[in-house]
């Protein structure tokens, strides 16, 4: 039997409607790790902020909307998008962090999956289509890609959809900088076998955990304001930490994956990084062009979406292949025939990289 190219069969995404700006941060009380206020004012904490990450606004989910809703809503679009009927996939695998975290609770629900949860909404009846959930950090939705790959690729599985759903809004110290880093949204894709003679969809990929000293650059602790409940934890990342890690290792994941894929670098159109920090994407796509040689200009190669969405987890990188893809976001394009990476870091820390071609 011949084997299949691995394809993006429909790609959807949804992005709640609640914009949140820098501005409403003006009246948090802001603290530092050891629990000191800080001694300069929220408007210069929030020009710093801004200068460095590129936020510049995000998008919260609504208090009645939960994880799987962005979820299903993301899987529905990405349907609609695609050849197949709902019915006919193999698997769902949703990646996310922490469930179906209710609004004002700060408590994960992860029973029954969010897998399973959508399957529900879908109203998708086949007892075949098996679900399941990964949580795999911010890289979540490009391994569940890889995994449907694989999947694939054994022979056993057609079609599998695979969604990236997070609301982080609900798990952040309202008196931590960071926490305004953080933002909810969901992305789907139909993962598909096709048969075309012709070489595309998922040509190679590269994966790493680092779980030494690394283990604890982005985990769960307690808030910055020192009175505050000592059993609520929320996110908490070592930014600096994060920054060098990231800059060291994802280009050369990108470059592992493209070895793999047999493709050129000079053949490569975008280069879709997770959302995490403006200023270090840039300095990730310069270090991969000082692996090559080359100069790649982050204006002409690398779409941005964290300006306005803030960082989804495991949203950004579907999210922004969609709006791409729809041509919504100005100056980027891709057409049939590119070669494109997908790349992301997270919590673990996990780092992956897919070489597709459109």
């Amino acid at each position: 039997m011949k084997t299949p190219n691995v394809v993006f069969n429909g790609i959807g995404s949804f992005v709640p409607e609640n914009v949140v700006t820098n501005e409403d941060f003006l009246n948090h009380e802001f603290y530092m790790e050891d629990g000191k206020p800080f001694d300069i004012p929220n408007e210069e904490i929030i020009k710093k902020f801004e200068k460095i990450t590129g936020i510049r606004e995000r998008r919260y989910a609504n208090d009645d909307q939960l994880n799987s809703d962005l979820g299903a809503l993301a899987a529905e679009n990405a349907l609609k998008n695609s050849s197949i009927d709902k019915e006919d996939l193999d698997y769902i695998i949703y990646a996310q962090n922490f469930g179906d975290m209710e609004a004002g609770t700060n408590r994960v629900d992860n029973m029954p999956s969010l897998a399973a949860k959508v399957k529900h909404k879908l109203k998708i009846q086949n007892p075949d289509v098996v679900c399941y959930d990964i949580i795999f950090g911010c890289p979540g939705w490009v391994q569940g890609v890889i995994q449907a790959y694989q999947m694939i690729r054994s022979g056993f599985c057609r079609n599998i959809m695979v969604i990236g759903a997070e609301t982080l809004s609900r798990c952040v110290d309202p008196h931590d900088r960071d926490g305004m880093i953080f933002s909810d949204g969901a992305g789907a894709t139909i993962v598909s076998a096709s048969y075309d003679d012709d070489r595309k969809g998922i040509l190679g990929f590269a994966n790493r955990t680092d779980a030494n000293e690394e283990l604890n650059y982005l985990a769960m602790g307690k808030s910055n304001k020192p009175d505050l409940d000592d059993n609520t934890r929320y996110i908490k990342m070592k930014g600096r930490k994060i920054y060098e890690y990231a800059l060291d290792e994802v280009a050369t994941a990108m470059q592992s994956a493209l070895k793999r894929s047999g493709i050129f670098m000079e053949n490569i159109q975008k280069v879709l990084i997770h959302q995490a920090n403006e200023k270090m994407d840039e300095a990730i796509l310069r270090k991969l062009g000082q692996l090559y040689d080359l100069r790649l200009e982050a204006k002409e190669m690398m779409p941005m979406t964290i300006q306005k969405f803030g960082n989804n987890s495991v949203a950004t990188v579907p999210v922004m292949l969609d709006m791409v893809l729809k041509g919504e976001i100005e100056g980027h394009e891709i057409n049939e025939g590119d070669d494109i990476i997908l790349a992301s870091v997270g919590a673990g820390m996990h780092i992956n990289a897919i070489i597709y071609r459109m």
